[in-house]
């Protein structure tokens, strides 16, 4: 499959809101459906999207498929989940379901992987469910764990950006 990644845009700043909704992991076997209301009720997940693009921190890429906006990486220094500290931003990312599993995910967090260590940050964060695939993804991209997140469900992950 080909895509692009890329910049995100101020105009599609809201598509981020969707891409949250669509990272929050679901495990398997779960019958129901996440009510969106999730996203806007916690004041975590909120941080992760509200206001982007007032911090000079925020950063973002889109993965592009044809003229479809099919995925979203992004960092910031609020507190959000996977947030260490001010100095060190924390990472979101997810795509449209059909598009996973295809290294899509792993060129977007490499590519603004690399714009964070050229821009001279010392390392990124983020969390992730204890039980969520993409655990592998971020171990693979030299991400480790360095403890418990925001409770006992989740990891707390960091990634040392100058010395690779």
């Amino acid at each position: 499959m080909e895509y692009e990644i890329r910049h995100i845009r101020q105009d599609e700043w809201s598509l981020l809101e969707d891409f949250l909704y669509e990272a929050i992991y679901v495990p398997e076997g779960f019958e129901g459906e996440i009510p969106r209301s999730v996203i806007f009720d916690d004041p975590k997940c909120r941080a992760a999207f509200e206001g982007f693009g007032s911090l000079a921190d925020d950063r973002a890429v889109v993965a592009e498929v044809g003229s479809e906006v099919v995925g979203a990486c992004w960092v910031r220094t609020t507190d959000e989940y996977g947030h260490i500290d001010n100095d060190t931003p924390s990472f979101s990312i997810s795509l449209y379901p059909s598009y996973r599993s295809q290294g899509i995910g792993t060129a977007m967090m490499r590519a603004l992987l690399d714009e964070l260590r050229d821009a001279g940050y010392v390392r990124a964060s983020l969390s992730v469910q204890k039980e969520n695939p993409a655990l592998r993804l971020y171990e693979r991209l030299g991400f480790q764990i360095i403890g418990d997140g925001f409770d006992e469900t989740e990891w707390l992950m960091a990634k040392d950006l100058q010395s690779t």
